[in-house]
């Protein structure tokens, strides 16, 4: 994830986008840039690979008393970490900055013929597309922004200059966020409001499909359908946590419906549906180290325990010659366990403090093992201290339960798992339906969110007041019961246990009466049928079975089904896990329950 600032006042423009670039390092330091404009449109535009420091070298050397600019620091996705590739970019006589990704960015780019692109970037095309639309300030920025926005697809929080119009900066968003500070006779932009602190504590939050244009003393915000837009001036909070949750009631139904994007930044660079391949830069191993791997170890505690079992399953699928141990943190870190050779261990932490999960990493990294890291806090202990890693880029998860990062850890595993299968030689007919299937599931999560969300409301209302659940599945069903339980349990208090199906019998059954009520994860294939057996077990012994399927022919009578419309087979557990998390969060809702803040526990375990 990247960065935005911009300013327009009549203060120093470089020394405010300086610092607030350097608030906003977290979210990426392969590269950043600024462009600041002088009174007659000259433009001073400084770029630098690496950290914020290499910037603030260039600038050194080149200080400028602008009172207008914009900048970028960037987490490199299209195209490697280089100058070049960084922003601002540029397009006749405007300059951009852009966080998310123009998914049909190759289409347009055939249509631009005229623009000579230099970077290898999905944002310079933004940048051509609205420059087509400009055509050297015979048409107000404003409005060619808007024309070039119609035509892009995909995620954006963009800022935009132009020499020929240096009092005003353009700034638009469709989920990607953007603030607006207001300030006396000076008007602040940021990606976060974390940038905006200790300059003003007057903020606007742009909504998605809005634009605007902003100069020093004034904000003219309008939709793309030119609809005029009152702006709502918020005050903002010392704790950041405050502003954040754009519009929704609660941090945690916000990060559930923000999965579609924030997979797409997991994704982003990273799957080639062309050739059917993915590639994942972080963990820096060579082919042959690849080619070496034999057991794989992931470490994780709770959610991040529960995506690598999950995605254990996946792995093994995939990748020949190798043996896979999920194991919890808490546990492994005291045992005398023998790592074999030719071994590799994921460090599976949201936070990247885990410190359970840290206290393994440090023991592994004893004997001599790789380890890799699957975190999402860029800079964090965990990251800093792994041999290589994968940022899952999921961005800031405030609600104590995590949910948008589970998706991404998932994923980002697997495709670890395929970068080793593709080193040792497995078909691309093999691999390919995962690549296909990983490419649309951000847009396969959002259908799926859209159509169930009132459904799963309705339900979890019935069974509020419930006080004992049991999460039932198999395959790679289980692993999404096991995080499903926990979801309910650590927000609604509900006494919430997970088994896999078969082992229904060895025990669990005994349970079964009406203080339960049982949450079956039925998807399709080879071990449908023997599920839907373990169904009717329960529903002969009197069970009150919510069943979650994408079995368009499932007819058992059942309490309740929530179907699954949209399309993944593969990956049609995770789907059933955005059942379980809106299931748990509006029986937590119904309960009266702080749903963010849960007793007893904390976002970041720093002890043990």
């Amino acid at each position: 994830m990247c960065g935005i600032v911009g300013y327009v006042g009549s203060k120093n423009a470089q020394d405010f986008l300086i610092s607030g670039l350097k608030r906003l390092e977290y979210r990426g330091y392969d590269s950043a840039g600024i462009v600041t404009l002088a009174e007659d449109g000259t433009a001073t535009l400084l770029r630098a690979k690496g950290k914020i420091s290499n910037l603030e070298e260039k600038l050194a050397k080149n200080k400028r008393n602008d009172k207008i600019g914009i900048g970028h620091t960037r987490w490199a996705t299209h195209g490697e970490p280089s100058e070049k590739n960084a922003h601002p970019h540029q397009a006749g006589e405007i300059y951009l900055v852009h966080n998310g990704i123009i998914e049909n960015y190759k289409e347009l780019k055939q249509q631009l013929k005229e623009h000579e692109f230099k970077s290898e970037t999905d944002s310079e095309v933004l940048a051509a597309l609205i420059n087509s639309f400009y055509k050297d300030g015979k048409h107000p920025l404003i409005n060619a922004v808007v024309q070039a926005l119609k035509l892009a697809k995909g995620t954006y929080g963009i800022a935009v200059v132009s020499k020929l119009s240096p009092d005003e900066i353009v700034v638009a968003r469709s989920g990607s966020p953007l603030v607006i500070g207001v300030g006396h006779g000076e008007t602040m932009i940021a990606s976060d409001a974390s940038a905006l602190l200790g300059h003003t504590k007057q903020a606007i939050y742009l909504n998605d499909g809005e634009v605007a244009m902003i100069k020093k003393d004034s904000v003219e915000i309008k939709t793309l359908n030119a609809e005029p837009v009152s702006a709502k001036v918020e005050e903002i909070e010392t704790n950041l946590s405050a502003i954040q949750k754009g519009g929704y009631d609660h941090f945690l139904l916000k990060e559930i419906m923000e999965q579609p994007e924030s997979l797409n930044e997991t994704l982003r660079g990273r799957v080639n549906t062309e050739d059917g391949t993915v590639r994942l830069g972080g963990p820096g191993l060579t082919e042959n180290q690849l080619r070496q791997i034999k057991h794989l170890i992931i470490v994780g505690c709770g959610t991040a325990y529960h995506a690598g079992l999950l995605a254990s399953y996946y792995i093994e699928k995939i990748t020949p010659e190798i043996t896979i141990e999920p194991v919890i943190a808490s546990e492994y870190r005291y045992r005398q366990s023998y790592i074999p050779e030719d071994s590799v261990a994921l460090i599976v932490s949201q936070s990247g403090e885990t410190a359970d999960t840290l206290a393994c990493l440090r023991e592994i990294k004893k004997q001599g093992v790789t380890t890799i890291g699957i975190v999402n806090a860029i800079g964090s202990t965990i990251a800093r201290e792994v041999d290589g890693g994968t940022y899952v880029h999921v961005g800031p998860e405030i609600s104590v339960a995590s949910t948008k990062a589970f998706t991404s850890q998932v994923i980002a595993m697997v495709m670890f798992g395929m970068t080793i299968a593709q080193a040792k030689g497995v078909r691309t007919s093999v691999l390919r339906p995962y690549v296909d299937e990983i490419a649309k599931l951000p847009e396969v999560i959002r259908e799926t969110l859209e159509s169930v969300h009132e459904k799963v409301k309705d339900v979890a209302g019935k069974y509020a007041s419930y006080e004992h659940g049991i999460y039932l599945g198999r395959d790679t069903a289980y692993p999404t019961a096991m995080e499903g339980a926990l979801k309910l349990k650590e927000i609604s208090y509900v006494d919430a246990n997970a088994y896999a199906f078969g082992e229904l019998k060895h025990g669990p059954l005994a349970l079964i009466d009406d203080r339960f009520f049982e949450f079956a994860l039925l998807p399709k294939g080879e071990l449908y049928d023997k599920a839907i057996s373990n169904v009717q077990e329960v529903l002969a012994r009197g069970g009150h079975v919510i069943a979650v399927t994408n079995e368009k022919k499932f007819d058992l009578p059942v309490d309740d089904v929530i179907n699954l419309t949209a399309e993944s087979e593969i990956f049609a557990p995770i789907l059933m896990n955005l059942v379980s998390q809106l299931f748990a969060y509006y029986m937590t809702v119904a309960k009266g329950y702080d749903v963010d803040q849960p007793r007893n526990l904390a976002k970041s375990v720093t002890v043990e």
